[in-house]
């Protein structure tokens, strides 16, 4: 399973995410982007694949992974302080991956509806949810 996580600002989402994961999965290819080399470098010491930063690495990581994991602002332009480009959401928004988006009430984009979690708990569900994809 190739799965792309996406973070912004220091990575700090996307380095529990790398690690949950690599622990869980360690036969996972797991490709990291940051929307800036800190949220990279993070992920890529959790235990990444592979990693890039960037617009142009969003557009070409969304084209082959089977899932893409990240806070709910990755689908959503110029969300997570501007460092989501137009060309990011509509990439992932476009990809045939599956989305499993984290509901992370920042940067004016509430979601209701959902339980308030920690980022533990939030992993935890992510990695449920890579369980019922995998099934």
């Amino acid at each position: 399973m190739k799965i792309l996580i996406i973070d912004a600002q220091g990575g700090g989402i996307g380095k529990h995410l790398t690690s949950a994961i690599r622990q869980s999965r360690p036969e996972a290819e797991i490709t990291v982007v940051g929307t800036n080399s800190i949220a990279t470098s993070a992920m890529l010491k959790a235990g990444a694949s592979h990693g890039a930063t960037g617009e142009n690495a969003v557009i070409v990581g969304a084209r082959t992974a089977d899932v893409i994991i990240g806070p709910v602002g990755i689908v959503i332009a110029d969300s997570l302080y501007g460092e989501v480009t137009p060309a990011m959401a509509v990439a992932i928004g476009q990809s045939t991956a599956k989305r499993i988006l984290i509901p992370v009430n920042h940067c004016d984009n509430i979601v209701v509806g959902v339980r308030d979690l920690s980022i533990k708990g939030l992993v935890e569900e992510v990695l449920l949810e890579l369980q019922k994809i995998e099934s």
